[in-house]
């Protein structure tokens, strides 16, 4: 394999839940070494999320964390103990870039505000990804993906137009803010080579969310059109929906633009005597008469497996896939086993792990699965002896102590 991307990038982490450890993630799988500061008596609040390993709860065991933290030293720091700085001044001195995604504050209270984290390393690149961003009137706003979602205004678009509203998940900003932070701190890195300077990046998660509804966002611009729930309608489609297949739980999508693609699903269906009605001549009749045409539809698709139904329409242009379970997608599809998308590693407590690589692949300095996920801690000593260099006298010192936990 070739060189890694950020191989000899240092970067140091101070982060909880997904956004911060996910942006380590992508520097980790291309090479860079990576330390996650943890505590033992406030642990990142990850491992403490289902699901576990045999459904049996401890910090060691959660897929949640375990899923991705991989290519990650783990240093158990207690940052209650006075002499906390002595390590994280060493830490800070070592490092490259510096994550977190506290709630602004947090890493002043630390003595670790971008400020004092210059004064120990001038050319650190420093990235902050909080919920709402280090100033304004809500940056002192704590909470999670639910809470960002709900201020984007996601849950009015997502769902049925008689039910209530929906979240897509609740974490579904914590996968979108890291793919930005990340890209930050490329750009910050590029800065540094040219000048030698380091910087200050400052992430709102709230304004990341926004960038994935600008077609709504463009709608109320121009049009003062507030759109609103459809469930699986879609304006310039129908029909646009899944329909049940044949099988427990099975269906496949598919939809519908043009008169052309109309013409094809027809032949597909063997032309039934009702395609040819008037009430389905065109778009904008089979869009008023939309509810009847699913159900006509359906009766078609119910009676062949999603499968056939999805190659079917496939080979004659009309746009249809199946709708994949989890096990469907983890150990079945052939697209993803062609391109190797998951990865395994062997945890000292769960056994195989199952990673997901990154979702692009560089054919000159591809990514690689290095390590398992750490048990909380696991390296301090490595961290603290070998890559901070301390005696072993400081080592035990700080050790004895209960700094070093």
């Amino acid at each position: 394999m070739g060189k890694h991307i950020f191989q000899g990038l240092k970067a140091l982490g101070f982060c909880n839940a997904g956004v911060g450890t996910l942006v380590l993630r992508i520097l980790a799988t291309h090479g860079a070494t990576v330390v996650r500061v943890e505590s033992e008596s406030s642990p990142d609040v990850a491992r403490t999320l289902a699901p576990f390993k045999d459904n049996v709860p401890g910090l060691n065991r959660s897929y949640y964390y375990n899923f991705q933290n991989s290519d990650k030293y783990s240093l158990a720091l207690n940052m209650k103990h006075p002499r906390k700085d002595e390590v994280t001044k060493r830490l800070v001195e070592w490092a490259d870039v510096l994550v977190e995604n506290f709630t602004p504050g947090v890493m002043a209270k630390w003595n670790l505000s971008y400020e004092e984290v210059k004064k120990i390393n001038p050319s650190i690149i420093m990235i902050s990804l909080s919920m709402q961003g280090q100033t304004g009137p809500a940056r002192l706003q704590g909470g999670y993906g639910g809470l960002l979602q709900s201020l984007a205004g996601y849950p009015l678009i997502t769902g049925w137009p008689d039910g209530l509203p929906n979240l897509i998940d609740r974490s579904y900003p914590d996968f979108i803010a890291p793919r930005f932070g990340a890209t930050a701190v490329i750009a910050a890195l590029l800065h540094r080579r040219r000048t030698g300077q380091g910087q200050y990046i400052d992430v709102s998660q709230y304004e990341d969310v926004i960038q994935f509804e600008i077609p709504v966002i463009l709608d109320w611009a121009v049009n003062r059109r507030l759109q609103t729930r459809l469930g699986n309608k879609f304006p310039l489609a129908a029909p646009h929906g899944t329909y049940r297949c044949k099988g427990d739980d099975r269906w496949c999508a598919i939809a519908v633009f043009s008169d052309s693609e109309w013409e094809s699903l027809c032949r597909v269906m063997g032309n039934p005597e009702w395609t040819t009605q008037p009430e389905y001549a065109s778009h904008s009749a089979r869009k008023q008469n939309e509810d009847e045409l699913n159900e006509l539809v359906e009766a078609w698709t119910a009676n062949h497996t999603a499968e056939e139904v999805m190659s079917l329409m496939q080979q004659a242009g009309v746009k249809a896939g199946v709708v994949q379970t989890i096990e469907d997608v983890v150990e079945h599809d052939p697209q993803l086993k062609h391109r190797q998308f998951f990865w395994k590693t062997e945890h000292p407590e769960c056994g195989d792990i199952l990673h997901s690589r990154p979702n692009y692949i560089l054919s000159k300095t591809p990514s690689e699965l290095r390590m398992p996920p750490p048990l909380l801690g696991e390296h301090t000593e490595y961290v603290c002896r070998e890559l901070l260099q301390m005696s072993e006298d400081e080592f035990t010192d700080l050790l004895l102590d209960d700094v070093l936990t």
